[in-house]
């Protein structure tokens, strides 16, 4: 009586966020759990960015906001990682009510080990897509370094900006260069996000969004 009195107040086991394909379903999970937008706070990186369909800081947007009624729902197609497997970008299906779409995130994990997501947008679909029981994980390679540094678009060795406000453009790249981010937003607020690999001999686009601008109601 008492060991089942003991195993009925044990708390219940988690499955460890050892990747970003384990964070984006914790964050998911979290946001039916939790609420929407405590779940976006809970996740966000210090100095994330989100687009609404400009981009402006996640903490200063998510301040105070209500969770609504119905939450989000989503879960990662494609998981593409660095080689040191401390950078991801995952993207897949999203619903919301009747709404649906595809989202991207951008996700880093720190020295302490825990992942957050820098970087978040989506994009509305006409139809909704199932979602995949498995991602699909495509890492990058982890040769010929070297030359990987000689192919570097100098514009990836800077970090997304954080001055205020976030800008129109972003780049961020692994802490191993192996992967590289790029967004950028027009002003009319169409986006276009890319994530590119290192194959060993060369980065390879394995990303390509473009996201038209919202319809004016």
């Amino acid at each position: 009586m008492i060991a089942a009195m003991l195993l009925a107040a044990a708390p219940v086991a988690t499955a460890p966020v050892a990747t970003a394909v384990d964070a984006e379903r914790a964050f998911a999970a979290d946001a039916r759990r939790l609420g929407q937008w405590t779940a976006f706070r809970k996740w966000a990186d210090p100095g994330a960015v989100l687009f609404t369909p400009q981009a402006v800081w996640a903490h200063g947007y998510l301040r105070g906001r209500k969770n609504p009624p119905v939450p989000l729902r989503w879960s990662p197609a494609q998981s593409f990682v660095s080689c040191d497997g401390r950078t991801a970008v995952n993207t897949g299906p999203w619903r919301q009510g009747p709404a649906s779409g595809t989202f991207t995130t951008l996700w880093i994990r720190g020295a302490n080990g825990t992942w957050r997501w820098s970087v978040d947008g989506g994009d509305e679909a006409a139809a909704p897509s199932a979602f995949p029981p498995k991602p699909t994980v495509r890492r990058a390679a982890c040769t010929n370094l070297a030359l990987r540094l000689k192919q570097i678009e100098a514009a990836y060795n800077a970090r997304i900006n954080r001055a205020q406000p976030p800008g129109d453009t972003g780049f961020s790249r692994s802490a191993d260069g192996t992967l590289l981010y790029q967004w950028k937003v027009t002003p009319a607020g169409a986006r276009q996000q890319q994530a590119k690999l290192w194959t060993g001999r060369r980065f390879e686009l394995v990303l390509d969004q473009k996201i038209a601008a919202p319809r004016q109601r």
